[in-house]
C-alpha cells in the first residue's frame, strides 16, 4: 500500500488571498526585473472542495505553488524515498504536464501525456539529483471543455524508518477562541487523526479554553485524543516543556508537534511533516514555515539561523523576509529552489521526535523569547539537525504590528539571547554579541526609551546570577518586569478621546512615502552614535520639564536617527492602538548608560566562567525532573 507523502489541496474557504499558495496562472512577464501576471487563470471559484478543482476549457493553470509542488531536494536529502509517484485524477479534455527544477530555479520538462474522460494519470518521478536543490511539479491544459482535477497525491513505497504516532503540544494564554477553531481543523481531517495519539492543550490563561463556546463539542468529538492540563503561566517555554514531558510517557508517540495558539491552521501540513518524520534516515527536527495570519500570502521566513558573530537570529538572507506570493511565486523565485538549511525553526509550528527530546531535554526555563533557537542549537550540537520544511505552514499573527523589543518582553530579548549565547557561542568572550547588544540598548537611550533600556539592564543581572535560578524565576520574572512600566511613563499608551493626551506644538511630520536611505553607516554611524551620546548626556532637562512634545510621528516614521535630536516627542503606538510620549530624562539616561556598560563589561570579563557554569547546568535545568518540580508549583 502506498503511503501518501502529500495530497494535493486546496482551501476549503473560498479566501482569494490564499490562492496564489495553492495553484499559480500559467502567464507572467518581466516589468523593469520583476514578475508581473498576466493573465489570472486560477479563479477561487474553480476551487470545487479540498481535493478538487477546475481549469476552464482553453485555459492553463499551473500548481508550481507552495502547498502544491513537491520540494524533492528536501526529500531526498533527509529521507530514505528514493523515488516519488505522482498520481492525478482527472475528469475532462486536457493535458498534463509534469516539470522539475534544479537549485537555479531553472525549469525543465519531465513528462506529458493528453487525457479525456475519467482518467486516472501516474507518473514515476526518481529523487536522484536534487541534492543541492529543487521540486517537481505539474500543469494542467484544459481542451475544448473544461479538465477537473478530481484528487491528486504525491506518494512512495518506502517504508517507515519510525512508524510512531504525532503528540501536538499547543500552549495558550488567554486565546480560547483561536484554540477551539484549531481542535475543530483538526477534529474535521480524517488523515490526520489517524496519526494522532494525543492533543496536549496546555491552559496557562485566566480565560480558560474549557469554558469557550464550543469547546465540549470538539472534545467529544476527539475523545481520548485531547487532554487539557491547567497550569499557571509559565511562558512558552513553560507550556511546551509540560507539552515535551507529557510526550516522553507516550509509548505510541514517536513525535511532537508544537504549534502556537493565535494561528490558523492547515492541517495537511502536520500530516506532511509526520510523513518526513517517519521517512527520515535518522531523526530531524521538521519545522513549518509561518504565513502572516492578516496578510496571508505573506511568509514570515524559509529558513532561520543564528549567526556566529553577533549571535543574533535571522533568516539566512534578507530577500526571504516578509515575502509576497501574489508578487513573485514559486517559478519567480530562483533561490526557493534552492535547498536552504536552518538552525532552528520557530515553535509557532515545529515537530520534534521523541528521541531527540529523551536526548537532550525539555526547553531552557526561560519564559519566552530565544528558547527555540537555542533548542535547535543544542539539537545541533548533538548531531540533530532542523529542517524548515516547504509546504509544511501556518498563518500565525504577525509582529508587523508590534514591537516587543520595547514591552515587558525586552527583558527576555536581552537575557535570553546572552544565556544562548554562553551555551552555544563559539567565539571569545562572545564574539560581538555584547557589542551588538550594546548598540541596541544605546539606540534605545537616544531614542528615549528607558524603559526598555532598564529591562535589558535587569536582563544582564540575571545573567549574572547564573544559571540556579532560572526555575524559580520563571513565574515572577514577567509579571516584574510589567510592574517597571510604572516607574517610566513613556509606557502609558495615550487613546483617542483621552482628555490629557499630548498635542506636538510643531503638529504631525510629514509621512515618510519612500524607504528611508539616509540612515547613518560606518564612519557616519561612529560620528552621528557619539555625538547624540554626548548631547543627550549634557541636556540638563527632566521628564518633568517636558510640557509640550516638539512633533509627533507616525510609527513608521520615527526612524532611530531621527527621534535623538529632539527632546520630547510624540509616537503612534505600533500597534496603533494610540500614542506614546517620549521624553527626554538626564537623571535616566545617565544612570541607565552607565549601568548597562558595566554590567556587560563584567559579563564579557566573566565570560569563560558564566560559559561553564551555564553548560554543566544544563542537563539539570532542562531535564523532566527540574521541570517537574516547575509544574507543580516548585
Amino acid at each position: 500500500m502506498p503511503t501518501t507523502l502529500q495530497n494535493v489541496v486546496f482551501p476549503i474557504a473560498k479566501d482569494p488571498d490564499v490562492l496564489p499558495l495553492y495553484a499559480d496562472a500559467e502567464t507572467w512577464t518581466t516589468v523593469r526585473g520583476r514578475p508581473v501576471r498576466l493573465t489570472q487563470n486560477a479563479h477561487i471559484d474553480n476551487v470545487l472542495s479540498r481535493s478538487s478543482s477546475r481549469v476552464r476549457a482553453g485555459h492553463r493553470v499551473s500548481y508550481a505553488s507552495y502547498f502544491n509542488a513537491f520540494p524533492a531536494a528536501y526529500w531526498q536529502r533527509w529521507t530514505v524515498v528514493d523515488r516519488v509517484r505522482l498520481t492525478l485524477r482527472t475528469e475532462g479534455p486536457g493535458t498534463i504536464i509534469v516539470y522539475r527544477s534544479n537549485a537555479s530555479g531553472v525549469q525543465q520538462r519531465v513528462d506529458s501525456r493528453p487525457v479525456s474522460g475519467s482518467e486516472e494519470s501516474v507518473f514515476e518521478l526518481p529523487l536522484a539529483s536534487f541534492n543541492d536543490g529543487g521540486w517537481y511539479w505539474f500543469d494542467l491544459i484544459a481542451g475544448d471543455g473544461d479538465l477537473v482535477l478530481e484528487h491528486g497525491a504525491w506518494t512512495t513505497d518506502a517504508e517507515f524508518v519510525s512508524p510512531g504516532k504525532l503528540s501536538l503540544g499547543l500552549t495558550t494564554y488567554n486565546k480560547p477562541d483561536y484554540c477551539v477553531a484549531t481542535l475543530a481543523n483538526i477534529a474535521d481531517d480524517d488523515a490526520l487523526l489517524e496519526g494522532i495519539d494525543r492533543i496536549f492543550l496546555v491552559d496557562q490563561g485566566t480565560r480558560k479554553v474549557r469554558d469557550e463556546p464550543g469547546f465540549d463539542a470538539v472534545a467529544a468529538r476527539l475523545g481520548e485524543r485531547l487532554r487539557v492540563i491547567e497550569q499557571p503561566n509559565i511562558g512558552g517555554s513553560g507550556g511546551f516543556s509540560r507539552s515535551m514531558a507529557e510526550t516522553l510517557e507516550r509509548e505510541e508517540t514517536d513525535f511532537l508537534l508544537l504549534i502556537d495558539d493565535d494561528i490558523a491552521f492547515e492541517t495537511e501540513s502536520a500530516l506532511r511533516a509526520l510523513q518526513f518524520g517517519r521517512l527520515s534516515r535518522t531523526p530531524v527536527i521538521v519545522g513549518g514555515h509561518m504565513f502572516d495570519l492578516l496578510d496571508k500570502p505573506v511568509l514570515h521566513a524559509w529558513a532561520e539561523v543564528v549567526r556566529p558573530e553577533p549571535f543574533m537570529w535571522g533568516p539566512s538572507f534578507e530577500e526571504q523576509h516578509r515575502h509576497d506570493f501574489r508578487k513573485r511565486n514559486l517559478r519567480q523565485t530562483p533561490w526557493m529552489h534552492a535547498r536552504l538549511d536552518a538552525d532552528y525553526n520557530g515553535w509557532w509550528m515545529c515537530m520534534i521526535p521523541k528521541r531527540v527530546i529523551a536526548e537532550i531535554g525539555l526547553s531552557l526555563p526561560v519564559f519566552i523569547k530565544w528558547d527555540d533557537a537555542e533548542y535547535g542549537l543544542r539539537a545541533q550540537a548533538a548531531g540533530y539537525r532542523t529542517v524548515s520544511m516547504p509546504g509544511v505552514a501556518l498563518w500565525h499573527v504577525s509582529w508587523l504590528d508590534k514591537d516587543d523589543s520595547q514591552d515587558w518582553q525586552a527583558f527576555f530579548h536581552t537575557r535570553n539571547r546572552i544565556i544562548a549565547g554562553l551555551l552555544h557561542s563559539d567565539r571569545p568572550r562572545s564574539g560581538k554579541l555584547l557589542q551588538n547588544s550594546g548598540r541596541q540598548d544605546i539606540k534605545k537611550l537616544l531614542n528615549m526609551q528607558y524603559y526598555a533600556t532598564q529591562l535589558a539592564v535587569d536582563g544582564m543581572r540575571s545573567v549574572l546570577r547564573g544559571p540556579d535560578g532560572l526555575h524559580d524565576a520563571i513565574a515572577r520574572d514577567m509579571p516584574a518586569a510589567r510592574a517597571r512600566a510604572a516607574d517610566f511613563p513613556e509606557t502609558r499608551v495615550y487613546r483617542s478621546g483621552d482628555p490629557d493626551t499630548p498635542v506636538a506644538r510643531g503638529g504631525r511630520a510629514l509621512p515618510r512615502l519612500t524607504r528611508a536611505r539616509d540612515y547613518p553607516t560606518g564612519l557616519r554611524l561612529g560620528v552621528f552614535t557619539a555625538r547624540m551620546v554626548a548631547e543627550h548626556w549634557r541636556r540638563a532637562e527632566s521628564e518633568r520639564d517636558a510640557l509640550t512634545p516638539e512633533l509627533e510621528y507616525a510609527k513608521h516614521d520615527a526612524l532611530w536617527w531621527k527621534i535623538p535630536a529632539h527632546r520630547s516627542v510624540v509616537v503612534g503606538a505600533a500597534d496603533g492602538s494610540g500614542k506614546m510620549w517620549y521624553r527626554h530624562d538626564r537623571a535616566k539616561f545617565r544612570r541607565l548608560l552607565r549601568e548597562a556598560r558595566e554590567l556587560a563589561g563584567q559579563i564579557e570579563k566573566n565570560w569563560d566562567r558564566l560559559a561553564a557554569e551555564y553548560r554543566a547546568a544544563l542537563p539539570r535545568i532542562t531535564s523532566v525532573e527540574e521541570w517537574r518540580k516547575t509544574f507543580e508549583g516548585r
